[in-house]
């Protein structure tokens, strides 16, 4: 009886690993179907932070002098073998290109500080998945206008190539945070406030970072996690990201390690996607979301910072439930706040729209025992592109109208999972036209009209919001919040 049985699991087993073989070569051999790969694609850059090579206790004027090296190594290996033609002309990577960042007056791929003239607080502040510092500089210089030091970090692999994250790991990341962090620390002066600031991938950084802070007297813990388009759970498929080194290793299939290769005309982000960079992202977020609820079972979690954190209701790139799930509802703090921006709801575009998304919302404003305030941005009638914010405090079953003199631009369905740290104005995401000799072309009002399949990069990639048209209410209560554990920290030193 036992034997029939184990060679029925042994013929199923077989099958299965056949089933994945299969699949495996299918989608390898559709890898091959993607554009070229170029040098930035194929390329090393010894130079960048590794934590198994440099560690983790180097100060940050030692990783920014490996930085530096590793700019030059960009500059020597990438920009000097570009070709001169009319091609690759908005080619970040062109040396008199329009969009190379290195001929804009401040490349900020590159981490840096802004010091105000009194320092009244620290920040860390960390970017998102193929971004760079670039994506918080305007949160940067409303916390620098504010008195608090800022250090934009650059986290390897990023701001240079695609390829840098093509072999980075979660650890070389959370390696350079801590490096971030005692800087931050040393800048910031004693008895002020630490502020940790996250965007997507970052913002899981920022909680594992605090996640390990918890009861470890040799990690300074920060008094206030500020997190826009939170990274806490993305796709399960990133679980079997890795597959792809069973084939990829054959020069015949090596863009099968490449989720996509696309033209790298943004300054600022990578346009291509390694698979690793999504693997490492899914490990990260399990990491989080494990800790998360190991701390809360324990009972752990009462010195776990206050979080603030923005988020589109509609978003592509990660899951927008996972940070109620994940983190709102392990965490039992009255000061914690969620501000969600909803879709645009006037009738005549509603019609055009797959899902009025109104689950969560509805879990949400119906409840009256949430232990955190919840913001809601959203038309004021289905009428009217007039926003107001909803507000909902902590174990409230009301929600107040507040006013905030914002509209929806015209043509605009809902935000993205890009938009939220960007101001309308920016120069490159933004809705206005570059600044002469300051930026290159702007990304954000461009309005493609065509045939299909002419264009080299996706269309849907081009017609995705890049900038937020509320965030005047993402700086009002980043603001609010920094003037908060400023006076908080006056009041403890006196």
């Amino acid at each position: 009886m036992i034997r029939p049985i184990i060679k029925w699991v042994l013929r199923a087993f077989i099958t299965l690993l056949i089933l994945i073989a299969i699949i495996i070569l299918v989608r390898a051999f559709g890898a091959r179907q993607m554009a070229d790969l170029d040098i930035w694609h194929t390329v090393n850059l010894e130079s960048e932070f590794r934590t198994d090579r440099d560690g983790d206790q180097i100060t940050f004027d030692t990783y920014r002098d490996i930085e530096a090296r590793l700019f030059e190594e960009l500059n020597q290996k990438i920009v000097r073998r570009v070709p001169a033609d009319a091609e690759f002309r908005i080619n970040r990577y062109h040396p008199d290109g329009l969009n190379n960042p290195a001929t804009f007056p401040r490349n900020w791929n590159r981490s840096y500080e802004l010091i105000p003239p009194a320092i009244g607080g620290g920040a860390l502040l960390l970017h998102g998945l193929t971004d760079s510092p670039y994506s918080l500089r305007k949160v940067a210089q409303v916390l620098a206008a504010e008195g608090v030091y800022v250090l934009g970090l650059r986290l390897p692999g990023h701001g240079t190539i695609p390829a840098g994250i093509r072999s980075a790991t979660r650890d070389d990341w959370l390696a350079a945070v801590r490096i971030g962090v005692r800087q931050v620390m040393l800048r910031k002066g004693a008895g002020t406030p630490f502020f940790i600031v996250g965007y997507s991938n970052g913002a899981a950084l920022a909680l594992k970072y605090s996640l390990e802070a918890v009861g470890n007297s040799n990690l300074a813990a920060p008094d206030q996690l500020i997190l826009l388009s939170p990274a806490v759970a993305v796709t399960p498929f990133g679980a079997f990201a890795d597959w792809h080194k069973t084939v990829s290793y054959i020069p015949f299939f090596r863009k099968f390690r490449w989720q996509n290769i696309g033209p790298e005309y943004d300054p600022f982000k990578y346009n291509s996607f390694p698979k690793n960079a999504g693997l490492q992202t899914y490990q990260l977020t399990t990491a989080v979301q494990k800790q998360m609820g190991t701390l809360r079972n324990a009972g752990r979690l009462s010195s776990f910072p206050p979080v603030i954190a923005f988020q589109s209701l509609v978003d592509d790139t990660v899951r927008t439930d996972a940070i109620v799930d994940y983190v709102f509802n392990k965490l039992d703090n009255p000061q914690n706040e969620l501000v969600l921006f909803d879709i645009n709801r006037q009738a005549d575009t509603r019609a055009f729209l797959k899902s009025d998304h109104l689950d969560l919302l509805g879990r949400l404003e119906g409840r009256d025992d949430l232990t955190y305030r919840l913001g809601v941005i959203s038309n004021l009638t289905a009428d009217s592109r007039m926003v107001v914010a909803r507000i909902k405090a902590a174990r409230s079953g009301e929600m107040q109208t507040i006013a905030i003199g914002l509209h929806w631009p015209a043509g605009i369905f809902s935000l993205s999972h890009v938009a939220i740290p960007f101001p309308p104005d920016d120069a490159i995401y933004g809705r206005r036209l570059p600044q002469p000799g300051k930026f290159g072309i702007n990304l954000g009002s461009i309005e493609p009209r065509g045939e299909r399949g002419l264009l080299r990069t996706s269309f849907e990639q081009l017609m995705r919001l890049r900038y937020n048209p509320f965030f005047p209410y993402v700086e009002r209560r980043i603001i609010e919040t920094v003037r908060k554990q400023i006076e908080k920290s006056g009041k403890k030193n006196r």
